[in-house]
């Protein structure tokens, strides 16, 4: 399994419509691409224009294939919303949530 973490800068105004385009997406991608295990979004408490979208894949080639076939146009209304700043790659080592 890899996690892939997208950080994002959105406006203020921007938040509520860029939460609603990430579940949309989310949702899609979990359901249509394969290797794609879903994702969950973090809001930083102290600047909430800072936001994570953490998504879980089984493996690189399945995230490397998405990411190459659709350029990334599957996230388009996100980014029309928000700027994406980074995108890391992780191997999970392990995972005890419940």
């Amino acid at each position: 399994m890899i996690r892939i973490i997208y950080s994002w800068k959105v406006k203020p105004e921007k938040v509520a419509p860029f939460i609603e385009a990430w579940k949309r997406t989310t949702n899609l991608i979990h359901d249509h691409v394969e290797g794609a295990r879903g994702s969950f979004m973090l809001q930083n408490n102290e600047d909430t224009k800072d936001i994570k979208t953490i998504a879980r894949w089984d493996s690189l080639k399945d995230w490397e294939k998405f990411w190459h076939d659709t350029n990334g146009n599957q996230m388009r209304s996100m980014h029309d919303l928000a700027e994406q700043v980074s995108v890391e790659v992780f191997d999970e080592i392990d995972d005890f949530t419940r």
